[in-house]
């Protein structure tokens, strides 16, 4: 297994979308502290720009890009390929973490399914299918790190185009790792990123302080170096409200509605919420 030494290192390329603010910010932190070159894609022209003379009080203004990008289009993902292959030579990490979070129903416009689909789906596709290649043809050891969501694992009612997307992004991020490590000669992994509750601008709503229950970005990015150091493919973050063992019994129960033809999102059927609660103290 290829050591994360190998990839974070001085001199190497990290690509993050969404890196303007919050887990993506974060980690291009932690990248310019290892000494990387860093790029950053984001769609919020002010923000951009405001992340980038912070990473480059980090690690340069030579070892810092910013390109405003919006990853529901595909053509601009390849814009941004080609600005960073030109600037830097190669990618080494590829963090596919943009995305949005608009409120959504069943019967909402069309517009915006397709618009949170185009950017939190679709984007993660077409970003790994813009950089992979390249990534896989320079032949260094890479990381390609998807942010997924437990909401599409355990998909509660509410805003089912969030959850739609990123159930989506779970599965291709699975697909993905599975060809990688079929793929002869193959140096790059996938990573599922599964974040808890984390304060950010997609989070805080009307929210100034951060709530005791959330973490920080750079908790989040934290416990993400700690998981690729182990090799974890599943980076599941707990926070400061919900621990792993309650992540997964809730996990496992979404998964026996499946296997005990239960009504689906029975979690939430008022028939079933004592047997949802008992399996809990159970675990």
């Amino acid at each position: 297994m290829t050591k994360i030494s190998d990839i974070i290192k001085p001199a190497n390329v990290a690509v993050i979308t969404g890196g303007a603010s919050g887990i993506g910010l974060a980690a291009a932190r932690r990248f310019a502290e290892a000494g990387m070159c860093v790029a950053l894609a984001d769609r919020d022209a002010d923000r951009l720009g405001e992340a980038r003379a912070e990473i480059e009080a980090i690690s340069g203004e030579a070892n810092v890009m910013a390109v405003e990008t919006d990853v529901a289009h595909r053509h601009e993902l390849e814009a941004l390929q080609r600005a960073v292959l030109q600037r830097f030579g190669r990618v080494h990490v590829l963090m596919n973490n943009a995305g949005i979070q608009p409120d959504t129903s069943i019967f909402s416009a069309e517009a915006n399914w397709d618009h949170i689909l185009s950017v939190n789906l679709m984007g993660v596709i077409h970003g790994t299918q813009v950089f992979g290649p390249d990534m896989l043809a320079h032949g260094e050891p890479g990381l390609i790190i998807n942010t997924g969501s437990k909401q599409g694992i355990t998909t509660p009612p509410g805003n089912p185009a969030y959850n739609v997307s990123k159930a989506g992004v779970k599965v291709f991020t699975e697909a993905l790792e599975h060809e990688l490590r079929n793929t002869e000669g193959a140096k790059v992994s996938a990573h599922l990123l599964i974040p808890g509750f984390v304060f950010t601008a997609l989070t805080r709503g009307e929210r100034t302080e951060k709530p005791h229950a959330a973490w920080t970005p750079a908790q989040t990015v934290e416990f993400m170096m700690e998981s690729l150091e182990r090799g974890d493919f599943y980076i599941l973050c707990p926070d400061n409200d919900v621990p792993r063992a309650l992540d997964e019994r809730r996990m496992a129960w979404a998964m026996g509605d499946i296997i005990g033809n239960r009504p689906p999102l029975s979690r939430w059927h008022k028939d079933y919420a004592e047997k949802f609660r008992a399996f809990v103290e159970e675990g």
